[in-house]
């Protein structure tokens, strides 16, 4: 019997994790540049802007930027504590 490509790497990925997590546990959800500006009420472009100046947390994944929803509410957490 012949295994899929993608099934073995889900099966090597979960071996591979931490404590006995899977990868889809282990990983935190990212959400784009569009998704994360509704989160807050900001144009994408103004966000994308925010993470090249490292204003915000950002990950850059080829030309898009990637945002976690953990960053977003630490940096909002900062903004209304000053």
């Amino acid at each position: 019997m012949q295994q899929s490509h993608e099934f073995a790497f889900e099966s090597d990925a979960r071996k591979s994790a931490p404590s006995g997590l899977s990868v889809t546990e282990h990983f935190e959800p990212l959400l784009d540049s569009q998704e994360a500006a509704v989160l807050l009420r900001i144009h994408p472009k103004t966000l994308t802007r925010m993470a090249r100046e490292r204003r915000i947390i950002g990950v850059k994944v080829g030309k898009a930027w990637m945002f976690r929803v953990s960053e977003l509410n630490r940096f909002l957490e900062s903004k209304l504590a000053s």
